[in-house]
């Protein structure tokens, strides 16, 4: 069956649910039109349409983390599609292996599996660092930075590491930790410019115990 004969919505869009063909996870939601389906099947790699950039865009162009195309299925209703790939990393932006890792509490209200941790508060401060690096907002200071380029985002490590340093010569204490904060979030930006998640530093990090 070819994608003309699929049901896309009004604006040319149809959602495509991504499953690992190895563990069977669901991955992520994202959105086809005719054009990336069709490069989806003639590459075999994984291209969506971003309905915020108004864009398309392949699965890892800049992360790495493409998906191999097995297999493309789709409902009774031939208005969803279902498609099997072979992962070479973490779905998510966020550095998660899929994108679902949220539950609904009893209330009815989005809270999330893992606890408000150390390394939890990190990987939200850097899926929102990723997020301003997409959609590039007016106003945003994460998006004013990568605007300027790898070399404001570097100065600013190196000033933020520098008053760091000064804090904890003076042995002021909430400086100290007013400056820490600064430093891990350039780090994290840094991190974000390149498309290494914080889980990768964790994992080196337990690697170090």
């Amino acid at each position: 069956m070819s994608e003309i004969e699929l049901k896309f919505d009004d604006k040319g869009l149809i959602p495509a649910i991504i499953q690992s063909s190895g563990t069977r996870k669901v991955l992520m939601m994202a959105y086809m039109n005719v054009e990336t389906l069709r490069m989806t099947m003639e590459t075999g790699f994984t291209h969506f349409y971003s309905r915020s950039r108004g864009t398309v865009w392949k699965k890892g162009e800049s992360s790495g983390n493409t998906q191999t195309v097995k297999k493309i299925l789709y409902d009774c209703d031939y208005d969803t599609l279902l498609i099997e790939v072979e992962e070479s990393g973490p779905a998510c932006h966020t550095g998660k292996e899929t994108c679902f890792f949220n539950e609904l509490g009893k209330e009815d209200k989005a809270v999330e599996k893992e606890a408000d941790d150390a390394d939890g508060i990190i990987s939200r401060v850097y899926q929102v660092i990723q997020q301003r690096k997409r959609e590039r907002p007016k106003g945003s200071y994460v998006a004013g930075l990568f605007e300027k380029g790898e070399n404001a985002i570097l100065k600013k490590i190196g000033e933020e590491g520098v008053e760091f340093t000064m804090a904890c010569a003076k042995k002021d204490r909430l400086g100290a930790v007013y400056e820490a904060a600064d430093l891990w979030f350039h780090s994290l930006v840094a991190l974000a410019a390149l498309d290494i998640p914080p889980e990768e530093v964790f994992k080196e990090l337990r690697r170090r115990r």
